[in-house]
């Protein structure tokens, strides 16, 4: 790996590398409630990816990355709304109309967080945050792109993405449509996955749209990696589940691909 000064982006005292020492003390604080609770959780997408090539925050992420698996997920939500310090806030799609992805987060009640992908000032609570990505399992990749298509754009469209008139229309007529062939794939995949022992999980639908699969018996168990001089839970065979989502993850992407979500960070 090329050795790169990356300080412009996260330099000691910088905006941004406060607010990742914020979303680190938020995730300190999920790790502790899920070990006590005995909910595995691991580093997902950017989180992991800069857990091992950088032993730390990817210099420029401006969040952080968890998962669970759909069954622990319930249980995770109720205990962290349980007991969460005062400080911080769970929402998700069930409590939070605005948001535009199907995922967990914990916010920092005490920060803004302004994102590009918003047109206006949209949610009850817009701190800075970390994710927590449901993970469920599927049949096949294909089915879940092809059904995913249609659902997560109609979702979006229903929760503030787009203002457009003719577009929040199509996604209302599209809806039903759409719940029904989710209900489908997922019925009918429970008995397929029993036939075939399939054992694969992707994001539930109307979550990110990078689409990775990954099987259970690479996840699990869980094991230790070091993130900003802690231990966190992380895949057993981290690195080909980095491999699935990224192929050569070591490589220090171009400038113009580093990616950050956010437009404007305040901490208070």
């Amino acid at each position: 790996m090329d050795q790169e000064d990356f300080s412009k982006y996260n330099g000691e005292g910088t905006t941004l590398r406060k607010a990742q020492l914020r979303m680190l003390d938020i995730l300190i604080e999920v790790d502790k409630i899920c070990r006590k609770h005995n909910i595995p959780y691991w580093l997902d997408f950017g989180t992991l990816l800069g857990a091992i090539r950088h032993k730390g925050f990817i210099p420029w992420d401006d969040d952080i990355d968890i998962a669970v698996v759909k069954k622990d997920y319930k249980k995770l939500k109720k205990v962290l709304k349980d007991e969460l310090p005062m400080q911080y806030t769970f929402q998700d799609w069930s409590s939070e109309k605005n948001l535009i992805t199907k995922m967990g987060k914990v916010r920092d009640s005490k920060s803004y967080y302004k994102e590009f992908y918003y047109d206006k000032e949209a949610l009850i609570c817009q701190g800075i945050y970390i994710d927590i990505f449901p993970k469920v399992k599927i049949v096949s990749l294909k089915v879940r792109k092809f059904i995913d298509f249609f659902y997560g754009r109609a979702y979006k469209r229903l929760h503030g993405f787009n203002d457009n008139l003719l577009e929040k229309i199509i996604a209302w007529t599209m809806w039903p449509f759409v719940n029904l062939l989710v209900f489908f794939a997922n019925n009918c995949s429970t008995l397929i996955r029993y036939l075939t022992k399939n054992n694969r999980i992707s994001d539930i639908y109307g979550s990110v749209s990078l689409y990775s699969k990954h099987n259970l018996d690479d996840i699990f168990p869980l094991k230790e990696y070091i993130f900003e001089e802690k231990f966190f839970l992380v895949p057993n065979q981290w690195d080909k589940y980095l491999k699935e989502i990224y192929g050569d993850y070591m490589e220090i992407p171009p400038v113009e691909k580093r990616q950050i979500h956010a437009e404007k960070i305040e901490l208070f």
